[in-house]
């Protein structure tokens, strides 16, 4: 897989994404944005873009603090997840521009399909997607695993143009249930295409095999499994309009 790194303008930062795609299958594919979880664009992210980019999709690892910085959890990820978080306007422009930046390198190249895009986000990425979707976003699909499902600033009719799916573990202290019932008036008042999954008994993270926090965000492999495999039939459902 060739991975090659990108500067980019986003919002008020120089922003450092990754692009990711098979340089030995020819001919234009879809396009996936992966927005990282807290950690920001670590190696494990681009990994894991790689995996599920595979033979069909270009992917693109936005990044959301500048700079492509990384670090190791908290406090110093929840110190600038709660940064981006603070300012939705400014959050909105990062990932807009990582979306931009996946289109347009991806043309540049020759490999991008750009009549066909879609965003996954894990975590805080999950909520980065939800709000790229909120923010009218040229989308087909937009996927949140186990995400941060909350905003200051609500869709209003007609800004969702993305199908959303969002992937949840039923017991996720992060987003609790209350925040899954606000998420679905929303999506519903502003008629968005949506579904929404829970996993009974999941915590957080349970998607992304790296994380371990006892009691808060624990992987779990039979969950992540299908969890990939209905996110990529949800996409290409998307694609080809049989949502």
């Amino acid at each position: 897989m060739a991975v090659e790194r990108i500067d980019y303008q986003a919002g008020s930062v120089k922003a450092k994404g990754a692009l990711v795609w098979n340089e030995k299958i020819s001919g234009k594919r879809p396009l996936l944005l992966v927005m990282p979880n807290w950690l920001g664009v670590t190696e494990i992210a681009i990994k894991r873009a790689a995996k599920m980019a595979g033979d069909k999709y270009i992917a693109f690892v936005g990044c959301m603090y500048g700079e492509g910085k990384t670090c190791e959890g908290p406090p110093t990820s929840q110190e600038w997840m709660m940064g981006v978080r603070a300012d939705r306007v400014e959050g909105r422009k990062r990932v807009n521009a990582a979306l931009a930046t996946m289109v347009a390198e991806a043309n540049k190249r020759g490999i991008g399909d750009s009549s066909k895009q879609a965003a996954v986000g894990f975590c805080f990425g999950g909520g980065n997607v939800l709000e790229l979707a909120r923010s009218g976003a040229d989308l087909n699909a937009a996927v949140c695993l186990h995400g941060d499902l909350g905003t200051t600033m609500p869709a209003k009719k007609g800004d969702i143009k993305a199908a959303v799916f969002v992937i949840h573990g039923s017991k996720d202290p992060v987003a609790p249930k209350a925040d899954r019932d606000a998420l679905e008036a929303e999506l519903d008042g502003v008629g968005a295409n949506w579904q929404m999954l829970d996993f009974g008994g999941r915590l957080h993270s349970f998607a992304e095999e790296e994380t371990m926090m006892k009691g808060v965000a624990e992987y779990n492999a039979p969950a992540a499994h299908q969890t990939y495999r209905m996110l990529d039939d949800f996409i290409q459902d998307a694609f080809n309009k049989k949502l």
